[in-house]
């Protein structure tokens, strides 16, 4: 392969992507983002009922039809009640590390659409109030969000407009440095969605059409399980571009692909992991074979749902999954590198 991956595009599209609020259950204006990207290099974009979509790239047969899913959905969480000291107390979207989310900023998006700011905090945050301070539990029992508003009661925060079931939305704190990392919440699974888009940008800047029809399926409701229980029928094998993981018994870095041959749904399907192996080898893009046995992916979820389909799942490494993410370019080119190798 001598196509080159643009480095600029796919670094841009993923401070941009990164940047959205998407917790799952609220994907409405990513995925607007996601159909001018797509409707933009040419390609025909639909969505689903829940909200999931679909990027169409015509190959040269429809003999089998190729699905590549990525997740634009994160984690998050959502206004459980409101204390009588005007406080809010949360539920979780998905599995964050509550400890990560002590101190963090946060914004709170009434049903009307008023936002206002706040700061997950421990229930003790004070060293020079509370004995427990520094060792209490973080989790939702013990950790609260405090508004940026004059607020001292139940009802003050009601006058706000805020209530059970809002949306609360965490700084996502997008970086990418010189040196090619990229730092921030929700990588998992924003970096693979941006190496899509970066796909595509490479399909349509070459006047690339791969060998079989290719349905990029943009799903919703992934981190709590059911983000592609329903795919287009005609998809007949799919690849869920995903975070790759890194730590303790695993080969996995920030700058290979992975490849994983079976995560707690069980193995992936046999020849396509070889074939995913294979390709990476033979064109020298760097990868490791990994087994996650604390993950699943919308491959499962698609399988679980009675799709009749055979599955894989690639993606970049990740440092911190569900906490400070981290990753480097040089994991999402080699992501691209291996998708194009493989729909070739």
């Amino acid at each position: 392969m001598n196509y080159r991956v643009n480095k600029d595009y796919v670094l841009n599209t993923a401070k941009r992507i990164l940047e959205f609020d998407s917790p799952t259950g609220f994907c409405f204006d990513i995925m607007e983002e996601i159909k001018k990207i797509a409707t933009g290099f040419g390609y025909e974009f639909s969505t689903t009922r829940k909200g999931c979509g679909i990027i169409t790239v015509n190959g040269e047969s429809n003999e089998r039809v190729i699905g590549l899913a990525a997740h634009v959905d994160t984690l998050g969480a959502m206004v459980r009640s409101i204390t009588n000291s005007g406080t809010l107390k949360f539920t979780l979207l998905g599995g964050p590390i509550p400890a990560t989310m002590d101190s963090e900023y946060c914004k709170i998006r009434t049903r009307d659409g008023r936002i206002y700011t706040g700061t997950f905090l421990s229930t003790s945050p004070a060293v020079h109030v509370y004995p427990d301070s520094k060792d209490k539990k973080r989790d939702p029992e013990n950790m609260e969000v405090r508004i940026d508003e004059k607020v001292l009661s139940k009802k003050d925060v009601e006058a706000l407009g805020i209530c059970p079931g809002d949306f609360i939305f965490l700084d996502t704190k997008t970086t990418i440095t010189e040196s090619g990392f990229i730092k921030s919440r929700f990588i998992d699974d924003k970096g693979s969605v941006a190496a899509l888009m970066g796909l595509l940008e490479l399909l349509s800047r070459e006047k690339i059409t791969p060998k079989y029809t290719l349905k990029l399926f943009i799903s919703v409701y992934e981190e709590v399980g059911h983000g592609a229980s329903y795919i287009p029928q005609d998809i007949t094998e799919m690849i869920a571009v995903d975070m790759g993981c890194i730590g303790d018994d695993l080969s996995c870095t920030e700058y290979d692909v992975s490849i994983c041959a079976k995560d707690s749904g069980g193995p992936y399907d046999y020849n396509m992991v070889t074939e995913l192996i294979n390709l990476a080898k033979d064109n020298n893009i760097k990868y490791a074979v990994d087994i996650y046995p604390m993950y699943g992916s919308d491959v499962g979820a698609a399988l679980r749902g009675g799709n009749d389909i055979r599955g894989a799942l690639i993606g970049p490494g990740v440092h911190a999954s569900h906490g400070m993410e981290r990753t480097h370019y040089e994991g999402l080119e080699n992501t691209i590198k291996l998708l194009l190798a493989y729909i070739s």
